[in-house]
């Protein structure tokens, strides 16, 4: 039973790393360039997964079809809960009032307003161009958010919080 006690410290940090990554922070790969130029791909990022959302987070957010997951996606929030957002000649408004949009890589293009549920989020990439969010396939829901990213891992010359 030695070998048991030798173990002990060690399952338990494993424990602890585990749970941690599980419910509270873990790190996530940015893949494409819809987010460019705020983000890059293969950029490594941490996840909060406990964190109120805000307009303008960047969010992970699961994109579900036909009840399935079909890819996991990194985007910027515009619209939120119970909110009305449209685009009109490239203007983003929020519940009638035009917002300053200064994450835009590209024009936006326009779409028709879009009233929120009590459980939707409007999200856009910054890469107006390529980006394939919520102007194509409607909002996300509260429940498919893994929760916000804005630090950066690696690489080490953009190590820190995103602005």
């Amino acid at each position: 039973m030695k070998w048991l006690k030798d173990l002990t410290p060690y399952i338990v940090i494993l424990v602890f790393v585990l749970l941690i990554r599980t419910f509270i922070v873990t790190p996530i790969k940015v893949h494409g360039q819809s987010m460019y130029d705020t983000l890059e791909g293969n950029e490594i990022m941490l996840l909060y997964k406990f964190s109120d959302i805000k307009r303008f987070d960047i969010v992970v957010a699961n994109l579900i079809q036909d009840g399935k997951k079909v890819d996991t996606l990194i985007k910027r929030v515009y619209g939120l809960p119970g909110e009305k957002i449209k685009c009109e000649n490239g203007l983003i408004y929020v519940n009638d009032k035009k917002i300053e949009d200064t994450y835009a890589f590209g024009k936006t293009e326009d779409f028709d307003e879009i009233v929120l549920l009590d459980d939707e989020y409007f999200v856009l990439g910054d890469n107006r161009q390529v980006s394939l969010d919520s102007h194509v396939f409607g909002p996300i829901k509260k429940k498919d958010m893994e929760g916000v990213t804005n630090f950066v891992l690696w690489p080490f010359s953009k190590f820190g919080k995103v602005e």
